[in-house]
């Protein structure tokens, strides 16, 4: 088992972890940690996702200390950056961003979870996405974006998908899909159409809504591996350090019944294919 985690890590990415610095909570591991560990591992790269602040920059500068793994940059569309702010994914595009994540912590129906009644809504009343949305979508696809719904609602996630498709754009990942309930058939319906699936290992130690790695392993098994991708989301406190938790990630579901072959399109060919790598 040790020989193959070993094989399968060489070539993997991790499009989804957490570091420091964070402006709100502490994180095991900064990204030059981070980046140090994977190239030991032999990965092909890693994303920095901050809930808070565009990391193009950071991953810039942490790619010329480490070069040997790509370090990618991305943007999450939170208050701390303005929210639904056109200007600023732009800037984050030109920096070398490659990934976009719709608002997570500042998404109305995150908020209202939390016992809040504000929050960001990426909906008009007829469905369609705001203006603003359809701007930054736009962007998105001009530049060839990793486009991530985030934590948002499932009817916002089906009209921002919608939209999507109109425009053509080809990179539109479903984040959290089993934490935000989102039916099977749903999903599966996505995936028919373009999108793709992430699945989180962060899920399956989670306070909050903790889901059984079976359930992962059965909900790609019934949307298609080609149309799914595993991340670790790691980087809280109560977890290792993301360059364990991706070891950990891939015994799990080894152990849990994906093949090598699966896990290969999981981990490297679908997440290399999003991130042009």
């Amino acid at each position: 088992m040790e020989q193959l985690i070993t094989k399968l890590l060489e070539g993997s990415v991790d499009a989804h972890l957490h570091m420091g610095p964070d402006p709100y909570r502490e994180r095991p591991a900064d990204a030059l940690e981070v980046a140090l560990h994977a190239k030991e591992m032999g990965m092909r790269g890693v994303v920095l996702k901050s809930h808070d602040y565009p990391t193009a920059p950071l991953a810039e500068l942490t790619r010329k200390v480490v070069p040997g793994v790509e370090v990618i940059g991305s943007l999450t569309l939170n208050q701390g950056v303005g929210g639904i702010n056109p200007q600023a994914v732009e800037v984050s595009a030109k920096l070398g961003a490659r990934v976009l994540w719709m608002p997570t912590f500042s998404a109305l129906c995150e908020r209202k979870n939390n016992g809040f009644s504000d929050g960001i809504f990426l909906l008009e009343e007829n469905g369609k996405v705001l203006p603003e949305v359809k701007e930054i979508l736009r962007l998105a696809k001009h530049f060839d974006l990793m486009l991530c719904t985030g934590h948002i609602s499932q009817e916002e996630i089906l009209g921002l998908f919608a939209e999507a498709l109109r425009m053509g754009i080809g990179k539109f990942v479903v984040t959290h899909p089993l934490k935000a309930s989102l039916d099977l058939n749903i999903q599966r319906d996505l995936v028919k159409r373009g999108a793709y699936i992430e699945h989180c290992f962060v899920s399956t130690t989670s306070l909050v809504k903790k889901i059984a790695p079976s359930e992962i392993v059965e909900a790609i098994r019934y949307v298609g591996v080609k149309g799914c991708l595993l991340s670790t989301d790691f980087g809280q406190l109560r977890n290792p350090p993301p360059w364990e938790g991706m070891r950990m990630m891939i015994a799990t579901f080894l152990e849990g019944g994906l093949s090598e072959e699966e896990m290969s399109v999981l981990i490297k060919d679908n997440p290399c294919r999003l991130l042009n790598l």
